[in-house]
């Protein structure tokens, strides 16, 4: 971990290819998100792939937008968007941020290892976002519980 990427990993007992059906459908964040803050997606193209742009709609205390671009597609083993404000006009004040998810086949299933990325986050908000690394690392060890227990049910 360093100041600008957290990750955090865990061993889920599932194929890499149904964790990464899960990530890659943005209709079911909501479902694993362990910060508690996406509500639901809209605009999802039918297929992720690089390039690939869709919407989120948020809430932390107020309800807010997000539209996330994917910026690294390797199917089945890494998956990452950036999240920018759904203005473009408001990109250099604020967002940035990368999710991003990589899958490693091992014995009894899948290490998982997400990472949150400001070092694009924009200069602006980058000492402020920077402040909640230790409660995004809870957020995201949350997440990957929640990936288990989704699949689990599956």
């Amino acid at each position: 971990m360093t100041q600008d990427v957290v990750t955090v990993e865990r061993l889920i007992p599932a194929p890499a290819a149904e964790i990464f059906a899960l990530l890659s459908d943005p209709s079911r964040h909501h479902e694993f998100d362990g910060s508690g803050t996406v509500r639901e997606a809209r605009d999802v193209p039918e297929h992720l792939e690089l390039g690939a742009t869709f919407g989120m709609n948020m809430v932390l205390g107020v309800p807010y937008a997000m539209r996330s671009t994917v910026v690294e597609f390797e199917e089945d083993r890494r998956l990452a968007w950036q999240t920018r404000a759904p203005i473009s006009l408001v990109d250099p004040f604020a967002g940035g941020r990368i999710w991003r998810y990589e899958l490693e086949p091992v014995e009894g299933g899948t290490l998982v290892k997400e990472s949150w990325d400001i070092r694009k986050e924009s200069p602006v908000t980058r000492p402020i976002v920077r402040r909640a690394a230790t409660k995004t690392a809870e957020n995201m060890t949350r997440t990957l519980e929640r990936i288990a227990q989704v699949l689990a049910k599956q």
